[in-house]
């Protein structure tokens, strides 16, 4: 039938007679061979089409289950010791994100710090429900160690850009800017790859929670530049994960470990050195 309409749409008369075995097409004596050409230009054009589609990034699966419910327990019992933002927190004093002691003490550390603090207990359920699910699917396409140092370093990167843009005077806390980078880095990986359809299907949820991420945080203490400067830089390391080399590296049990533990090992290490 397709050869059929093949020769309907370059106008060659011709009937689809039925034969014991199969279908078959008629054309009149003087018209055989431009059919016949018409059929093999069709087929030579459509050989190989469609394309297979690329199936490296369904057919990964993580050693471990991603650590969801570990990274929003940490965040949560760390919000029970430092409690919401407050003028006279020490917590907040020597953790919070602030543009004039990065920039002008180094006081880089701030950058890491500041993702583990939040301003308000709403602050903390916005971005530990709508987190914690992206995170998740997330780590079910790049490996919990890979996906781990890549959220940090993103969200790391999104920081330091906000503060260059905003200046001196901004303060900043909380764990938006990581959120919004799984979510540049979620969307790149499905663009270039088109990942299997149960993660296609989690995109509008993607646009949903950061509409929600944004709403639901609302406040004097809304900071949307790390939100957008989180979503750009995920963007770009979504563009670089998905490449085939960085594909192959998430079979590395032993590189998936080394990430995570060295992800664990920065944080711990920039609130060792905001503490002293």
């Amino acid at each position: 039938m397709s050869c059929s309409l093949v020769l309907s749409s370059v106008g060659i008369n011709h009937q689809v007679s039925q034969t014991p075995d199969n279908q078959a097409l008629q054309v009149a004596a003087e018209d055989l061979h431009a059919a016949q050409f018409q059929i093999q230009a069709y087929q030579d054009e459509n050989r190989n089409w469609p394309p297979r589609p690329d199936t490296s990034a369904e057919t990964f699966i993580p050693f471990l289950q991603p650590p969801t419910l570990l990274l929003v327990g940490i965040l949560a019992l760390f919000f029970s010791v430092t409690g919401p933002w407050s003028a006279g927190s020490f917590w907040f004093s020597q953790g919070v994100g602030n543009a004039d002691k990065i920039l002008q003490n180094h006081e880089f550390y701030r950058l890491v710090t500041s993702l583990t603090l939040h301003a308000d207990t709403v602050h903390l359920l916005g971005n530990c429900l709508f987190g914690g699910f992206l995170f998740h699917f997330f780590c079910k396409l790049t490996g919990n160690g890979l996906g781990m140092f890549a959220m940090l370093a993103t969200a790391t990167c999104g920081n330091y850009i906000n503060v260059v843009m905003h200046g001196s005077n901004h303060q900043f806390v909380g764990f938006s800017t990581a959120v919004f980078a799984i979510i540049g880095m979620l969307a790149m990986l499905n663009r270039h790859h088109r990942v299997h359809k149960h993660y296609v299907r989690v995109i509008p949820f993607m646009a949903g929670a950061a509409l929600l991420a944004m709403i639901g945080s609302s406040g004097e203490r809304t900071d949307l530049g790390a939100h957008f400067f989180g979503l750009c830089c995920g963007f770009v390391t979504g563009w670089f994960l998905g490449k085939p080399f960085m594909l192959r590296l998430r079979e590395s049990m032993i590189l998936q470990t080394f990430l995570f533990v060295l992800s664990c090992t920065i944080i711990v290490f920039c609130w060792k050195t905001a503490l002293m």
